[in-house]
């Protein structure tokens, strides 16, 4: 990044900016419970949160994607996470001062994210990341741009979501940072010419490897992002 003026900086959403697993944790094992399964150690489900709620029926209830209960199941756990949504997640230790000190030096911020609106929005809402109904964000936590799988055609690994947000920050694709924890993330940035950061401390499956992704740099720390970003050598 050296030489490189930042003038964006984009996160995926689950297991890069917000810590969102606890509550997958606690919708799995209650859609394991609803099928007199015992609960499941919940590293695994940490793992897979990144993966959608696809991934996570599969894995909670061990069932492929073409049995015909399936879809059933995945809506029941869309329905379990709507009751439980911003009750436990949290913005990953140094995010917030990281977002101050973005607004100090003038830098936007934005979310790149394969979340549904339905999820995402009200999740930002209620971490004071975006406006909601009953609350004004501090402007240096003010999300400048969340663009969904609702917004666009072709989601990540396709780059289109990231030139959404580029458009709305008004900033140059390869003056912008974007931060991810699955190799999608890193590939849509690549994609979209701008510097790339794997976030290994992210929601990261059994055996795979973030030093493998190809991004430009990798923390294995949320904090460490900090200094990566602001203070590039």
């Amino acid at each position: 990044m050296s030489g490189r003026q930042t003038q964006a900086v984009l996160f995926d959403l689950d297991g890069t900016l917000i810590d969102t697993a606890d509550e997958f944790v606690v919708v799995v094992q209650r859609l394991r419970a609803e099928h007199d399964l015992d609960e499941m150690d919940p590293q695994r489900i940490r793992a897979s949160v990144s993966n959608g709620a696809r991934a996570l029926v599969a894995l909670g209830l061990d069932l492929s994607e073409d049995d015909p209960r399936f879809e059933s199941k995945r809506l029941r756990l869309l329905e379990l996470y709507s009751e439980v949504l911003g009750s436990a997640a949290r913005p990953y230790p140094g995010i917030p001062p990281l977002l101050q000190e973005l607004a100090d030096r003038g830098i936007a911020w934005g979310v790149a994210t394969n979340k549904p609106r339905a999820y995402a929005e009200p999740l930002l809402q209620a971490l004071g990341m975006l406006p909601g109904p009953d609350s004004e964000p501090d402007a240096a936590m003010l999300c400048g741009s969340l663009v969904c799988p609702d917004d666009v055609r072709e989601r990540k690994p396709h780059p289109e979501s990231l030139y959404r947000n580029c458009r709305e920050l008004d900033c140059a694709p390869h003056s912008t940072v974007y931060v991810g924890d699955h190799l999608r993330d890193i590939e849509a940035g690549r994609r979209a010419g701008m510097y790339t950061v794997a976030a290994a401390y992210g929601y990261i499956e059994p055996g795979d490897d973030p030093a493998s992704w190809g991004a430009d740099a990798l923390v294995d720390c949320s904090t460490a992002l900090s200094d990566l970003i602001l203070n590039p050598q």
